[in-house]
């Protein structure tokens, strides 16, 4: 019974419709208990990964509350969830590999102009080592057999610069030098037909050109390699000479070779080594001469 003034207040607590077993707490119930977090402030996967360094234990609180749940009543305490700079993001993009095929072309070429300008070099270095080791023209006159030099055997026959007209006698025939008509006959390539004053072809020989004679019977094909050698070419002529002892003779101041054949290769040596070589006057033409053939000379300046 209640005494008077004894006023009951109403009871705040709610009638639980279960008793709670004295055993302990129901985990279950406690997690239910537990303000949940929306789904959009978790931390994203990404930042999870990045973070999961740290075993769940050790993430929470001292509240007993995991680290970065709200707290009650919804709101965070920070601005969010903090996305990791770790994260994913986007795929790196692999990069497509172009097949590319090797241009020939210009490399065939640039090879080519390698070695060009290497054979030009290389063969100018070897013209500049043939010129400097090349024997001098007196070396390759010895050199040629059955060559005879008067500057050896009649020096005296070989005085240059005595002019005298008219018909002329020489020790050797045909003559290699000595006294000669003022007048030469042209050296410059001619090849003459019929024969020739041996007195203005030796002016011609003064002059540095080499006299090429044959005999008359000789035959045409042999004639006709002698002219090849003699045509368009300066400091030389040719033509037929009567009673020579030898089918060729080849005529230079002061040297004379005779062969048998046109083919013989003596004969390339000896104008190789005498043309112009052998000259007594270095500055004199052989052009301006005379051109007239027959065995007398032309007396163009009578008494000279």
């Amino acid at each position: 019974m209640s005494t008077p003034g004894d006023v009951r207040r109403p009871s705040t607590s709610k009638p639980s419709a279960k008793a709670t077993p004295a055993a302990g707490p129901n985990p279950k119930a406690a997690d239910e208990a537990k303000p949940k977090v929306a789904d959009e402030a978790k931390p994203a996967p990404a930042a999870r990964a990045k973070t999961g360094s740290t075993s769940r234990a050790g993430a929470k609180t001292a509240a007993g509350k995991p680290a970065g749940s709200r707290p009650a009543g919804g709101k965070t305490a920070g601005k969010g969830p903090v996305r990791s700079g770790g994260g994913k993001g986007r795929k790196p993009i692999t990069p497509v590999k172009v097949s590319q095929t090797r241009n020939w072309g210009p490399i065939a070429l640039f090879t080519a102009a390698v070695v060009l300008a290497v054979g030009i070099v290389g063969f100018g270095a070897w013209q500049v080592f043939k010129a400097g080791n090349k024997p001098t023209w007196q070396e390759q006159v010895k050199g040629i057999d059955g060559l005879v030099n008067y500057f050896e055997t009649k020096p005296d026959m070989l005085k240059a610069g005595n002019h005298k007209n008219g018909v002329l006698t020489y020790e050797v025939d045909p003559p290699v030098g000595g006294t000669h008509n003022p007048i030469w006959q042209n050296c410059n390539g001619d090849v003459y037909s019929a024969q020739i004053p041996k007195e203005q072809a030796v002016h011609s020989l003064e002059h540095g050109a080499v006299w090429v004679t044959y005999r008359p019977d000789l035959p045409k094909d042999q004639v006709d390699a002698l002219a090849d050698k003699v045509k368009d070419r300066t400091f030389m002529l040719m033509s037929p000479y009567p009673g020579l002892d030898k089918p060729i003779s080849l005529q230079a101041w002061g040297y004379q070779l005779k062969v048998d054949n046109a083919n013989d290769g003596r004969i390339d040596e000896f104008i190789t080594a005498l043309r112009q070589n052998a000259t007594q006057e270095p500055q004199a033409s052989c052009g301006n001469g005379i051109t007239e053939t027959g065995a007398t000379p032309i007396d163009l300046q009578p008494g000279a």
